[in-house]
């Protein structure tokens, strides 16, 4: 049995780590994030480590970890992960967008509250001995009849509008990727990010860390802002410019700003921290009871699931579509990996392109996934540590050109993957693949011979000329042998010319019986391949 040694250096819930404990094929490992020495020799052992945003995975501290396969961070934040790296190291990376959702989303409101209230300032002003000391200037404002704008309208987003919703507040939304059919409350309306900005009393934020959401709330985007209006922060600090927002801030173009997040945490030497008109926290947008248990329940098993290959959920490095089900796609990824295992196997010089066509609806959502197991199938045999993360990583690399086709000459069926590629010396190899009601992969056709067989267990392909005798031959070689066959597949393209025969066996050939086998004078080639 293989022992995962999973690695854990954040906080997580006794009911999430018993689900660790009390797994046998898993050695818990726990350590202080803080100590960084403990840490990377811990990691150095490691097949998985879950972790939040206070641990930094760069390409040096991937390097460091030999055995690691899976990174689970804590939260939908993924700062600190060398995505490059984990990629190009085949390392998967999982996270929990939405599993604190709610959690975030009060916070956000609570914020909103506080903001519009004063509250922070009133609960000092009593704490210090004053009652009311300056009624005008701890006047705060309703939430009823303002107009609240979420920028980015996800799990979070949504939340917080139907909270504003229930205040009262007219909800403006900004998000490229939301169309308005998408708008489950018509009340919610959809504007673009210059409106929002400019009709707005409070604008909230709601977007991921990328490359393109990076510093979007700069000096320009907060110059549009109406004047008086209130920032809150509560996804991610590296989304605002804070030198633009405090300047924002003390030039009274700002009303006030909520931040639970900052662009470094801890935010020490932030002028943001002691502002008046500015409500901070330490970043405890997650940390209900609730959203604690729904985290460690969620990353533990994700952790658990994607080391035992039973399921990759949240994977931001894995190329399926939001909401895929690997359950229902699994048998096509291992379809597609026995195809690119027989061209392997079928190429007499390295493969140079890979042409891939794709027939039937149910095929639709799975260009990417299956296009990269056939990849990992194909590299496999030649290359250590390939698997769905780093195949077209390494595909590039070896200089292997890779695209989608129409038209590829295959068996007529209403749906099948058939992947093409060009070898060396110019010649094609084809192959048509499809799965027999959903489940059950096959191969029905390999150039021009078509043919029926399940690509499992022992196999042996061998290309023929189409003269009679050669069953009796081949079958008496086997029994003499003492090798059975379970099952015999043979496709010709004419009549007294080549055929092409794919045998299963119930154990591998012996090798001086493979050296037998291929002086028969009707064998032009034979290959034997293990498909476990």
């Amino acid at each position: 049995m293989v022992l995962f040694r999973i690695l854990i250096a954040t906080d997580l819930t006794e009911q999430g780590l018993n689900i660790l404990r009390d797994s046998d094929d898993v050695e818990l490992l726990q350590v202080n994030p803080s100590n960084s020495v403990t840490l990377r020799d811990e990691l150095a052992r490691a097949h998985a480590i879950i972790t939040r945003d206070d641990v930094l995975l760069d390409r040096a501290a991937i390097a460091n970890a030999p055995d690691l396969r899976v990174i689970g961070r804590v939260g939908a934040s993924l700062r600190g992960i060398d995505l490059d790296a984990a990629t190009e190291r085949g390392v998967i990376v999982t996270h929990t967008p939405g599993a604190n959702a709610i959690a975030a989303a009060e916070l956000t409101v609570t914020l909103m509250l506080a903001l519009s209230r004063k509250l922070v300032e009133a609960h000092n002003s009593l704490r210090a001995g004053y009652w009311l000391l300056d009624r005008k200037r701890q006047t705060g404002t309703q939430l009823f009849g303002k107009i609240v704008g979420i920028l980015g309208y996800g799990r979070v987003g949504r939340i917080v509008a139907a909270r504003c919703l229930a205040f009262g507040m007219t909800v403006l939304a900004y998000d490229p990727y939301i169309t308005e059919d998408q708008l489950e409350d018509k009340r919610v309306q959809l504007v673009g990010l210059r409106e929002l900005l400019s009709r707005t009393d409070f604008v909230t934020v709601h977007v991921p860390n990328t490359g393109e959401t990076r510093g979007m709330i700069n000096a320009d985007l907060i110059a549009q802002m109406k004047p008086g209006a209130r920032l809150i922060n509560a996804a991610d600090g590296a989304v605002v410019d804070e030198t633009a927002l405090i300047d924002a801030l003390k030039n009274g173009h700002l009303g006030g700003a909520a931040l639970d997040v900052f662009s470094e945490e801890p935010p020490y030497n932030s002028q943001l921290i002691g502002l008046d008109n500015v409500i901070h926290t330490p970043h405890i947008g997650d940390n209900t009871r609730e959203a604690m248990q729904d985290l460690s329940l969620n990353i533990v098993t994700q952790v658990i699931d994607a080391l035992r290959d039973e399921d990759y959920r949240s994977v931001v490095n894995l190329p399926f579509l939001p909401g895929t089900d690997f359950e229902t796609t699994r048998p096509y990824m291992l379809l597609a990996e026995r195809m690119g295992l027989l061209l392997h196997v079928l190429a007499r010089y390295p493969i140079r392109r890979v042409a891939v066509e794709y027939r039937g609806d149910e095929l639709l959502g799975l260009i990417k996934p299956l296009t990269v197991a056939l990849l990992k199938g194909m590299l496999a045999p030649v290359l250590s540590q390939v698997n769905y993360i780093n195949a077209p990583v390494l595909a590039v690399e070896r200089g292997l050109q890779v695209t989608q086709a129409k038209g590829l000459k295959s068996a007529d069926y209403a749906s099948v993957l058939i992947c093409q590629v060009t070898l060396d010396d110019g010649e094609e190899i084809i192959i048509t693949g499809m799965l027999l009601d959903r489940r059950e992969p096959h191969i029905v056709q390999i150039n021009d011979y078509r043919m029926n067989f399940v690509p499992f267990g022992h196999l042996l392909i061998m290309g023929s000329f189409d003269t009679p005798g050669v069953i009796g031959r081949i079958g008496t070689l086997m029994s003499n042998n003492g090798v059975n066959i379970a099952s015999w597949h043979t496709g010709r393209a004419e009549r007294g010319g080549q055929t092409l025969t794919v045998l299963t066996l119930d154990e591998p050939i012996p090798d001086h019986v493979m050296a037998e086998l291929e002086t028969l004078d009707f064998v032009r080639h034979a290959h034997q391949v293990a498909m476990n």
